[in-house]
């Protein structure tokens, strides 16, 4: 004897079905790819908004910000240029050349 389930129906088997089936996936799978690829698309305009919106220096400001950053690459590229022997004596013959008012006093006071 065979009983039948009244409640629900059965979920049908075949071909037909699973075409039907893996065509709703991939439909949903590429809206799901579509809101990704919308999503960061606005995201990056928001962003070069954002930049837009908070540059509000005039055009001597920006250029007075472009020659601190270019003479702070000259003088760090001047420092890097020496070795810290060279520096060593460089500061030695500073030192040669001031006079001995400018030396450290002793502080002993047993000697």
């Amino acid at each position: 004897m065979r009983f039948r389930h009244s409640r629900g129906s059965r979920r049908p088997r075949g071909r037909a079905v699973t075409a039907l089936l893996s065509a709703r996936r991939k439909k949903k799978k590429a809206k799901e790819k579509a809101q990704i690829v919308e999503q960061i698309v606005s995201s990056k305009k928001q962003e070069e908004e954002k930049k837009r919106g908070l540059d509000k220096r005039t055009p001597a400001q920006v250029a007075y910000e472009k020659m601190q950053e270019k003479r702070q690459m000259e003088r760090i590229l001047k420092k890097a240029s020496k070795t810290h022997k060279q520096r060593v004596e460089d500061f030695n013959r500073h030192l040669d050349t001031l006079t001995e008012h400018y030396d450290i006093p002793k502080v002993s006071w047993t000697k």
